[in-house]
Formats: C-alpha cells, sequence, structure tokens
C-alpha cells in the first residue's frame, strides 16, 4: 500500500464525512454518525475505522484538513463562552442598540435584532481613553479603570474580552496596551481586539464581529486543541489545516486565533467541491445544494466562481466577515415532521440529528422524519445505508409515520410519507430562490448540483418545481464536501480601513497601505511554511457610491496606469448586476484588501475509486413518487459500477456507498467523462 495518505474530514450535525486519498491518487470514503457531545470524537474514530478497512497507519497521514461546524453550532445553540466587552466610555451600548434596522417590522411579537445574548449589560463596561478620526490620541487609556473593569468582567465569569475601542482601526495603540496589561493581570483569559477581527469603520458591525471572535475563541481552541492532541496520540504528525468560511484553508494554530472565520466552515467546503464538479461537466453556472441530515446549504456558482460576500448571517444576525454566500435552512434528511395544532403538516427546522436519529435508526427515536419518509416511499434500501455500515430498520419509519403523520391527517402512511418530501422540496426551493431569483438570477439558466448525503433523493423534485432543466450528480455527493477539502488552497484575507474619494485617489497611499497588508498576509503565510514564490496574491476594494451607506467589493490591480476608470466601471457592473441599477455619479473607496492563496489542486479529475465489482442493475424497486396514485417501478443500478457513456432513463434509483440518488419519471441521464450523472430533463417533466 501507498505510504502516503491525504484525509480530509467534514462534520456535520448528523453524519461525519471522510474521504482519504492514497498516493496513487485512488479515494477512499465513509460516513459515521457525529458525536454531538464532542465531535471531534467522531473525527479521531474515523482513523480507526480507516486502519480497519484499507489499513491505514496515522504516522503516514501528509496532510489532515478538516470542515467543523463547531463555530456556528456555538452561536445558533447559544453554548460559546461567557464574555466581556470592553468599550471607549459612551459606547457601551452600541452592541444592544445596533442600527434600529428590523427585518419583520409586521410580527405581532418582536424579537431582539442585535445579539444582546453575547454579553448582556452587566458584561459590559466602557473606559476612558479616545483616538480621533484621524487616528491621534485625545486622551490617554486609563489603565486604572480598564484594570477596574477587566477585573470585574473576570470576577462575574467571563472567559473571554472583546475590546473594541474608537478608531483603534486607524490607530490601534490602545487596543494593543489593553491586551498587554490584560494578558499580565490574568494570563490565559482570551482576548479579541477589534482591529485585528475587522480593521473597518462602523461601530457596530465591528463591535459584533469582535463580540462573535470572543464569544467563540475559547469554543474553538478547545475543540481544536483536543483534535491536536488526539492526532497526535494516535501517531498523527501531519499538521491539522481548517476550512475558513471564505474558502480557503488555515492552519488550526492560527485558526485557534481567527475563530471568527471558521463560521460556515463545512459549506464552505462543499461550494468548493461544487466548482470543481461543474468545471469537468462544462457546466460554469451552477446552484449547489448540500443536504444533510440537519440542514441544507444552497450556493450559487457563477462563471465557475462562487459568490463571496463581506457580510453573511449567523443565525438571524449579520455578520461582516468574508464568506461564501451560503442560504443555510432547517431542512434536512433527519428533519422531524409534525401536525401542528392548526392541522397542517410542518417539516423541520427541529432534527433528530444522529442522538436518537431518525425512527429508522432503532435507536429511541421515536418522531417521523424525512429519512423515515424515504423508507415509506421506497427510495432508501434499509441494508444499504451509508453502504451497508449502517441498517435502516422500515417498520419502525412506517409506525412512526403513520402514527404521527398519517392518522392526525387521516391520510394513507404512502400519502403521508409523499406530503413530507413535497413540504420539504417547497422549503428548499425557496431557500433556491433566495440566492437567485431575490437577486435578480433566473434559476432556469442554471445547473442544479445536489450534495450531502440527502441531495439526491431531492434533485429532480426541487428542479422540476424551478424549471430547470439539467442536474450534475457528482462522483460523490454524499461526501463531496470533504473531496472539496482536499482541493482547496491555503488563503489568507487582511483588511484595512482606506476612505478616498475616487476622484481623487492617492494612487502612491493606496500602494503603500496594500503594501502594509502584504506584509501581513506574507507573515500569515509563512507561519503555514509555504515559499513565497508559490503564493499568488490578489488585491480587493471595498466601494460604493458617496453617500451610500454599503459596499461591494471588487477587484483590483493596483499597477494597472488606468486603475481609477476601470475600478470605477467595474463597480458599476457589480452594483447594476446586483441591485439592478447604477448611476454616474461620484464614488469612493472604504476600504482595502489582500489575499494570499496558495496550493490546492482546483480539480478532483485524478479522482480514482478502488475497483466495485458488483453488477449494473440490480433488483427493481416498487417506489411512490409525486403525480402518481399508484407505486411505479424503478429500475435499482450500482453506480460503482456506471462506465462513461452509460445512459438511463427515470424512474430509476442510483445506490452508491455514500448517497442514493431519485430519478424520476421524465428524467434522463448519461455518465460523462469525468464520472458525473448528468441528468436532463423530457419536455414533460417540467
Amino acid at each position: 500500500m501507498p505510504r502516503s495518505w491525504e484525509i480530509g474530514v467534514d462534520t456535520g450535525g448528523t453524519f461525519t464525512d471522510v474521504v482519504c486519498r492514497d498516493g496513487t491518487g485512488v479515494f477512499h470514503t465513509m460516513k459515521l454518525p457525529s458525536s454531538r457531545s464532542d465531535p471531534s470524537q467522531s473525527v479521531l474514530a474515523s482513523l480507526h475505522r480507516l486502519g480497519e478497512e484499507i489499513s491505514l497507519v496515522p504516522q503516514d497521514i501528509s496532510r489532515f484538513i478538516h470542515g467543523t461546524t463547531v463555530a456556528t453550532n456555538a452561536v445558533l445553540e447559544h453554548k460559546g463562552a461567557k464574555i466581556g466587552v470592553v468599550t471607549t466610555k459612551g459606547f457601551r451600548d452600541i452592541l444592544e442598540i445596533g442600527r434600529q434596522y428590523r427585518r419583520d417590522m409586521y410580527e405581532p411579537i418582536i424579537e431582539p435584532q442585535t445579539p444582546v445574548f453575547l454579553a448582556p449589560g452587566q458584561m459590559r463596561k466602557d473606559v476612558a481613553g479616545r483616538i480621533s478620526a484621524s487616528g491621534e490620541v485625545v486622551e490617554p487609556l486609563d489603565e486604572v479603570s480598564l484594570r477596574s473593569a477587566v477585573d470585574e468582567l473576570v470576577d462575574d465569569g467571563a472567559q473571554a474580552i472583546a475590546v473594541v475601542f474608537l478608531f483603534a482601526f486607524i490607530n490601534p495603540s490602545h487596543e494593543l496596551r489593553a491586551r498587554e496589561l490584560i494578558e499580565k493581570w490574568h494570563p490565559g483569559l482570551a482576548v479579541s481586539l477589534s482591529h485585528e477581527v475587522d480593521p473597518t469603520f462602523r461601530e457596530y458591525e465591528r463591535t459584533i464581529a469582535t463580540a462573535f471572535d470572543a464569544y467563540v475563541k475559547p469554543v474553538v481552541d478547545r475543540y481544536l486543541h483536543r483534535l491536536e492532541t488526539g492526532l497526535a496520540e494516535r501517531g498523527a504528525r501531519a499538521p491539522l489545516q481548517v476550512m475558513q468560511s471564505r474558502g480557503g484553508l488555515m492552519a488550526g494554530s492560527i485558526a485557534r486565533q481567527r475563530a471568527v472565520r471558521l463560521f460556515l466552515s463545512g459549506p464552505a467546503a462543499g461550494v468548493v467541491g461544487g466548482c470543481i464538479v461543474g468545471a469537468s461537466a462544462g457546466a460554469p453556472d451552477l446552484i449547489t445544494i448540500d443536504i444533510g441530515g440537519t440542514s441544507a446549504d444552497i450556493a450559487l456558482i457563477s462563471g465557475g466562481k462562487p459568490l463571496v460576500r463581506s457580510e453573511g448571517l449567523i443565525g438571524p444576525h449579520a455578520l461582516r466577515v468574508a464568506m461564501v454566500d451560503v442560504n443555510t435552512i432547517g431542512s434536512g434528511g433527519g428533519s422531524i415532521a409534525r401536525v401542528d395544532r392548526s392541522g397542517s403538516l410542518k417539516v423541520g427546522p427541529q432534527s433528530a440529528g444522529s442522538e436518537p436519529g431518525p425512527a429508522c435508526y432503532g435507536r429511541g427515536g421515536e418522531e417521523a422524519t424525512v429519512c423515515d419518509a424515504s423508507i415509506v416511499l421506497g427510495y432508501l434500501d434499509p441494508d444499504y445505508f451509508a453502504g451497508g455500515t449502517f441498517k435502516l430498520d422500515p417498520a419502525k419509519a412506517r409506525e412512526a409515520v403513520e402514527r404521527t403523520i398519517a392518522r392526525p391527517l387521516g391520510l394513507s402512511v404512502e400519502a403521508a410519507a409523499l406530503g413530507i418530501h413535497r413540504v420539504l422540496n417547497t422549503q428548499m426551493a425557496e431557500g433556491i430562490r433566495h440566492v437567485s431569483v431575490r437577486q435578480g438570477i433566473d434559476p432556469r439558466q442554471f445547473a442544479l448540483i445536489p450534495l450531502g448525503g440527502a441531495g439526491g433523493l431531492h434533485a429532480t423534485a426541487l428542479a422540476r418545481e424551478l424549471g430547470i432543466h439539467r442536474i450534475v450528480v457528482p462522483r460523490l455527493p454524499g461526501v463531496l464536501a470533504a473531496a472539496g477539502l482536499l482541493a482547496a488552497p491555503v488563503e489568507h484575507e487582511v483588511t484595512a480601513a482606506f476612505t478616498q474619494p475616487l476622484a481623487s485617489l492617492d494612487l502612491a497611499a493606496m500602494r503603500a497601505t496594500l503594501s502594509e497588508l502584504d506584509a501581513k498576509a506574507a507573515a500569515l503565510m509563512k507561519a503555514e511554511r509555504i515559499e513565497p514564490s508559490a503564493v499568488i496574491v490578489s488585491y480587493h476594494a471595498d466601494i460604493c457610491f458617496i453617500g451610500q451607506s454599503y459596499s461591494l467589493e471588487i477587484l483590483i490591480d493596483p499597477q494597472r496606469p488606468d486603475l481609477v476608470e476601470r475600478v470605477y466601471e467595474d463597480f458599476l457592473l457589480a452594483h447594476e448586476r446586483i441591485y439592478g441599477h447604477a448611476t454616474r455619479v461620484p464614488a469612493k473607496v472604504v476600504g482595502l484588501r489582500t489575499v494570499h492563496s496558495a496550493g490546492g489542486s482546483g480539480t478532483l479529475d485524478d479522482m480514482r475509486l478502488p475497483p466495485s465489482g458488483g453488477e449494473v442493475s440490480q433488483a427493481p424497486r416498487w417506489i411512490w413518487v409525486s403525480g402518481r396514485d399508484t407505486p411505479v417501478e424503478a429500475q435499482v443500478l450500482n453506480r460503482a459500477a456506471l462506465t462513461p457513456g452509460f445512459s438511463f432513463s427515470g424512474p430509476a434509483i442510483i445506490q452508491q456507498a455514500d448517497t442514493t440518488t431519485l430519478i424520476e419519471p421524465g428524467w434522463s441521464g448519461v455518465v460523462d467523462a469525468a464520472g458525473n450523472l448528468v441528468l436532463d430533463s423530457h419536455p414533460e417533466a417540467l
């Protein structure tokens, strides 16, 4: 066996997906239940399983890359660290005041729109000391009041401190001094500084970004420490790398210090994998939907590149951190179906997860889930779930659907199961419209890429509802996020505030600022042990119309002689595309950004799987599909045995170790040269 292994592990709410590539390019995959209490246990358990199945020796691992939901879950479940916030005198309540903007103006019960749970009133302190808007020290930092504030916060249980001083992004001297003193007074206490987390203007946005960083930093630090320790104890010497929200990798040691950049770590890897699959299928315009057991992550890829936003959403809260534009909804294979008090069928967002899991898992779950409905409808083989490593109980699935859904609604069990699927598909279709139609994009012009353990079961139904005519099912859809980890580059982004009108832009000052950013990014890449010659550098500017509140990120070339003209034209095009209009009025630069990246194959074309054996066709199965009053006979095909050029028509079930794909009547498919299933609809299917 080759003595070199690359491992990508993506931990979801229900399953942990593992992809292992050996030195010859052969891929090995597995899925195992996630451990909710400590996700690192599932990651470490995968090493034991790989040792049993393919004789992997941990000492021979050359790369170990991880996509994690630890940071996101800490926020969504309000299980982060207890933090204190220290601000400039007079600004202690900015976290609670926010922007006075409400998304739901007509809700009868108004919920808080700001993340006050991060630091309630008693956990926020202000101290004397002032920096001016030009960066001058107007009032020295009052170190006595700082000591008093920090001591009180620690006495009240603070495990981390977020320091947010006015105009620190221009002159960080007060924040740096505060950290020096806090670490002296309280060694080991986590500290987050606003000029390092979000060095740009807007006090509220900078405050919550820093508070979120402090909130998840101890959680992330403990988790990565457990994982690194566990890997070392098992003999793995490869440094841990972690996926960040922008779609690039960073070392685990750096991730501990930049914890806020781990939001959407797992979904970002799925989008990277989707880009690669789209390129291999000749489809640059894509919509990816990653359907796991707990949620569905939806992203739009245009021109072969994912959309990256400078601000994303974590739950209901906007967070100014660069993220792949992913819309996450609480709909997945483990979503619980129920009948509410008005007699309406609801699905999700509550999930059975992996503990106890759906009723068909036989682990004590009693509520009907989407997975149970899929068993009733004949879509899943109970003996071949997760490649046969996980046996399902169809009797328990049928009983749960009948007891909780069919009987209360007066329906047959099959009709109730179809209803569960219809409700879930409608919710996911609306999520796709959110990233497409609401941004002025027609989804019918895009191909759909389903991934995740449940993606293939819902692909044709979603495409039918949205009018999409082409679906590309990747070679390994169930573990594509884990595979995407192996193809992603190491990447670091550094930002600075820089405010000047475009018409009078000081090019020398702009280039000097970018040089400073380059030096900081280069230091991070050096910590990753990457040679400078291997680094690719790109520059970006945040542009807005003068008087406009929000900006757009525009790629720039600082050395172009016509830089100002080119940036302005590119900004107008971007504004027209995103907002539907653009006016030739003066614009300004409000921020600069440099991105350093290296490595990452950007392709999975070399993907080879172990010889599969087995027959192409298996025993046909009777299944229930939408729009039919009686079941239909579906051919069952073994995905591992399908070779390029193989064609088929629905109804069909495509089985493979990591997922199952449902091909409804009206769709036909062919295996392309890269091993993807390319599905096309017949006119009557849509």
